[in-house]
């Protein structure tokens, strides 16, 4: 049974012949919709279900397609079932469901024309689980490395551009998640953690468009833990802040951040002369 007390409720205003028009045709829709569910005519359900897909009600075709999934998997509408079921959980955003369901067609109907497009779908929906640079990234490396699976299987695919794009933008969001993870590192003080992945920043992101910034931090990280080291190091890691201020300052002359740059490069220095006075003493 369906209930209309939201429809009542909308409807109080309106004349209650109109009302009661409306909630007939809602009784006989959820009428008809309970029958399909409870017939026993499977090609009946498949075709209401395809009918349900089409017209963008997912949550009506999803459980038809469910219960078809397993009784007409050896028979010729497998890979149909199969290839709607994961549409239908596609359409609902039920991307890990979805995700499962389209790799698992490309691995069970190989040969299916519609491989293709389950395979960019799948990674489609790991690219749609990739959640925001603040939290784990797992779902975005697994995006990446289903699309370039993608683009590799299928090279004359007009989806290739689009594949690009995406990686892109799912890159930019792993190197900001690295370089808040290196900045992280600085702000615990753990400065040479902050140094070596900073350094990786650059090896893993040679483009990357945060260079000055990130140059600028490893000034400060390599000073920082010099500064706090132990007599035996300081000179090894002042000599670190030196080669690090000049990488910084041969790559941006220009920046606001080199005149602080500059006063650590010279505390550097005045650091290393203190020590090289009282070596010769």
């Amino acid at each position: 049974m369906c209930s209309f007390v939201e429809i009542n409720y909308i409807c109080r205003p309106m004349n209650k012949v109109l009302v009661i028009i409306i909630s007939g045709f809602l009784a006989l829709g959820c009428s008809d919709y309970s029958k399909i569910l409870k017939s026993k005519d499977y090609n009946l359900k498949f075709e209401k279900a395809k009918e349900y897909y089409h017209d963008g009600e997912c949550s009506k075709a999803l459980p038809l397609l469910e219960e078809l999934l397993s009784l007409f998997r050896l028979t010729a509408k497998g890979e149909d079932v199969y290839y709607y079921y994961a549409k239908t959980n596609y359409c609902s955003k039920e991307y890990f469901v979805a995700a499962y369901y389209f790799k698992n067609f490309v691995k069970t109907y190989p040969g299916s024309e519609r491989a293709e497009e389950c395979l960019f779908l799948g990674a489609m929906c790991n690219v749609l689980n990739s959640p925001k640079p603040t939290l784990d990234q797992t779902e975005t490396i697994k995006a990446i490395n289903d699309l370039q699976l993608f683009m590799n299987r299928y090279p004359e695919s007009s989806q290739q551009d689009t594949c690009n794009t995406i990686i892109k933008g799912l890159r930019k969001k792993l190197e900001v998640k690295a370089l808040n993870s290196a900045k992280l590192y600085y702000h615990m003080e753990r400065y040479n953690s902050a140094q070596v992945a900073l350094g990786n920043l650059l090896i893993d992101y040679p483009d990357t468009q945060f260079k000055e910034e990130i140059l600028f931090l490893i000034v400060k990280a390599s000073f920082m833990l010099a500064d706090n080291s132990i007599k035996v190091k300081k000179e090894e890691r002042f000599k670190e802040t030196l080669k690090s201020y000049y990488k910084f300052a041969d790559a941006f002359p220009d920046s606001d951040e080199f005149k602080e740059a500059e006063g650590f490069y010279n505390t550097a220095l005045k650091e290393l002369d203190k020590i090289k006075t009282n070596q010769e003493l």
